[in-house]
């Protein structure tokens, strides 16, 4: 009868396994061994004054082992000495390997690898027993990287808010926001994401600030003439929050009959029928329509190839679910700062999958100028010049 609490399993290797480790630990040796010899070689004419070789070989560096993507490899990598003097500096010069740099413990693609894994949910207390599994000796990899990452992440944020626009032409803003939860009681850090379509019609992210009411108050100040269109996803729910059960379902049908209508004059009449039908029983219900019903109907002032991208905030929303998937998982970053780092880095990663806005031609078109009606163009900017 055993007692105590059980040890961790011995992992199981396979033979494939110990064979793809071993090429690997052979031909990382080969090349170490190489990229020296050729060091070596194109210094073979610096000699001191009494003729003798500058660079030469100096036996091995005591072994160290490295996490691969095929495994931990132990290395034992070959030692220059190099007694030449930088005349600048008056320093000893030194031999450091391109392929296996000194202070390298892991290689660039799983050091790739740990952000992804703990942006999309693994704990950082999970990394060295769940990479084991794949990697052999997890050696690097410890909840300190991610500390080490989210320093990083934090640095990365700032270069981006300040980085130069000036030559970024922006056609459409996207602008929503996420409150992901923080260990600071209840506290929480408010985040703005602001993405953008530009001429090319490729979306990419703007800005990501933290603060909600204060930066949507600056988007107005900043773009005092841009056309607003709210969000038919958010005002949709929030017109259903104002109805009983037993009414939601017929005004979320009537709704969808308001934003997809053909043109405006059949939305004006499909928002008439709604308030027709809703406003003497739930007339503050009615009023989130009728009271923004030029800024919900914006959309049909601009090409109809472009009406599914305007209507809604989806783009972002899509992305903030993965946001919310995360903070969920780590219940919180543990400081307002690291929480928006977090934000960034996962809508970043969320932008490669961004699809370009349909018509992209026609992105230009709304910068110069060009009056759309219901969605067809009725003058162009040339056009307007000559009238």
């Amino acid at each position: 009868m055993s007692t105590g609490v059980p040890s961790r399993p011995a992992l199981r290797t396979s033979l494939i396994d110990e064979i793809v480790r071993e090429g690997a630990r052979r031909m990382l040796a080969a090349a170490l061994e190489a990229e020296v010899n050729q060091y070596i070689a194109e210094l073979a004419a610096d000699a001191d004054e009494t003729g003798r070789r500058l660079v030469v070989r100096n036996g091995h560096h005591r072994p160290r082992t490295v996490t691969t993507v095929a495994g931990a490899v132990e290395v034992t990598a070959p030692r220059v000495n190099d007694k030449r003097v930088d005349a600048s500096t008056g320093e000893r010069m030194r031999f450091s390997s391109k392929t296996l740099p000194p202070w390298c413990r892991k290689s660039p693609k799983v050091s790739e690898v740990l952000p992804l894994l703990y942006l999309h949910g693994l704990s950082s207390g999970d990394f060295v027993p769940a990479l084991e599994q794949f990697l052999g000796s997890a050696a690097g990899l410890s909840p300190a990287t991610v500390t080490r990452l989210t320093r990083q992440w934090q640095d990365d944020h700032t270069a981006f808010q300040q980085r130069d626009l000036a030559d970024s032409d922006y056609v459409y803003v996207w602008a929503d926001g996420v409150h992901p939860k923080v260990r600071l009681g209840q506290a929480h850090s408010c985040v703005l994401v602001l993405m953008g379509v530009r001429l090319d019609g490729t979306k990419e992210l703007i800005a990501l600030a933290e603060g909600l009411r204060e930066s949507t108050e600056a988007l107005a100040e900043v773009f005092p003439t841009a056309r607003h269109q709210r969000c038919w996803v958010h005002k949709a729910r929030n017109v259903t929050n104002a109805l009983p059960k037993s009414a939601q379902p017929g005004a979320t049908k009537a709704m969808q009959e308001i934003c997809n209508a053909e043109d405006r004059p059949h939305a004006e009449k499909a928002i008439e029928a709604f308030a027709k039908t809703y406003g003497a029983k739930f007339p503050k219900a009615v009023a989130k329509i009728t009271d923004n019903a030029e800024e919900l109907l914006a959309f049909y002032d601009f090409p109809a190839e472009h009406w599914i991208h305007l209507r809604t905030t989806n783009p972002i929303e899509s992305t903030f679910s993965t946001v919310k998937l995360r903070t969920k998982v780590t219940r919180g970053a543990g400081s307002p700062a690291a929480a928006v780092a977090m934000v960034f880095k996962l809508v970043e990663s969320a932008q490669a999958r961004w699809r370009a806005v349909t018509a992209p031609h026609l992105v230009a078109l709304v910068r110069a100028g060009a009056r759309f009606e219901n969605g067809h163009l009725v003058e162009r900017p040339e056009e307007s010049v000559a009238a």
